[in-house]
């Protein structure tokens, strides 16, 4: 990419799109586009429209009109384990639309690089730790999330397929949990880390004697700063192209044409809820109800094939929880959550 390259940030507005407006702007990019649903955000330097990328003719229209030679494919419906669970069908429908639309209007534009966002939920539930690439499709997936996982499948897949069909030069990541600024603290909607954090803060400010974590804190998870994983995203769309990315078979066949996006760190519910609660400051008792669900019980990233490419993580857990929750509290919208 070029500094004055058009590129497109496609959802703009949330905790991934961004961290990853927030790092091209530091690297000196100047024609950054984005979209937006309801409220236009105010950054300088980026240009905001409204657009609703399941709508096949706006995203026709967009980018005929805008004609972006980038696109960083953060955009996607998502959630936590309850609203993965509960709303499963916008969960698959939803981005399966999102994606069908953006990767092939993106072809017929003639864009000449996509890097398309996955999760590392696309991993089968009893995969070897850490997962690596190589493990996609080799066994089932966890229930509470298939639909989510399965429509990111299939995104990886779409960008592959159209990569060996078409000649395009689209590239896919899987980030672990996310975490950072724009974070969702909806109890309902939100992932793991934030959603304690809220009700250790809300227990905190109540004089609540404890605080319900779902589950055992059995299952141990991995968290990267949102702001590393944009990082990590622009590092390797400047880096790296298709070709770079897959091995294939003894057969030929080309296979594990994305690449994971974490620390290699984990840490168990447990041990997270309780690093919360120091941060926080909350002395009540922490109560963690076995009736609700784990979930996969370890999802570790093998991130040895970034590291060789020479990027590593910069925040640590325990620094990015503090910095988080700085913002949590200095933000007046959560707080009518």
């Amino acid at each position: 990419m070029e500094k004055y390259s058009r590129i497109f940030v496609a959802g703009g507005t949330g905790l991934v799109g961004s961290a990853i407006i927030k790092n091209l702007l530091s690297k000196g990019y100047t024609n950054i586009i984005s979209n937006y649903h309801i409220r236009k955000p105010v950054v300088d330097g980026v240009d905001y429209y409204p657009l609703d990328l399941t709508k096949q003719q706006q995203v026709e229209y967009f980018f005929e009109t805008f004609q972006p030679e980038y696109v960083f494919f953060a955009a996607a419906k998502v959630g936590g384990i309850v609203a993965n669970n509960t709303y499963r069908a916008e969960f698959i429908y939803s981005n399966l639309v999102i994606q069908n639309n953006l990767i092939d209007i993106s072809y017929q534009n003639k864009v000449k690089k996509l890097l398309f966002l996955g999760s590392t939920c696309i991993y089968p539930k009893n995969c070897p730790q850490p997962m690596k690439e190589e493990y996609l499709l080799t066994d089932t997936l966890e229930y509470t999330n298939e639909p989510y996982a399965i429509a990111k499948i299939a995104g990886i897949k779409m960008c592959e397929s159209y990569n060996l069909q078409y000649g395009t030069n689209f590239i896919s990541v899987m980030p672990t949990n996310l975490y950072g600024p724009n974070d969702n603290f909806d109890l309902e909607t939100s992932h793991v880390l934030p959603a304690i954090m809220r009700k250790i803060h809300e227990a905190k400010i109540s004089n609540a004697p404890r605080v319900e974590i779902w589950g055992s804190g059995k299952p141990m998870r991995e968290f990267l700063w949102s702001e590393d994983m944009a990082d990590a995203c622009v590092f390797l769309m400047e880096n790296r192209d298709f070709e770079d990315t897959f091995s294939t078979t003894p057969g030929g066949e080309i296979r594990n044409t994305h690449i994971n996006i974490g620390t290699g760190v984990e840490i168990s519910i447990h041990d997270l809820a309780y690093l919360i609660r120091e941060i926080v400051g909350y002395t009540g008792e922490l109560y963690f109800n076995t009736d609700r669900p784990d979930g996969t019980m370890q999802k570790l990233t093998d991130v040895s094939k970034l590291h060789a490419l020479g990027w590593k993580h910069t925040v640590e857990l325990s620094e990015g929880i503090s910095r988080l929750y700085q913002l949590y509290n200095a933000n007046d919208d959560y707080d009518s959550l």
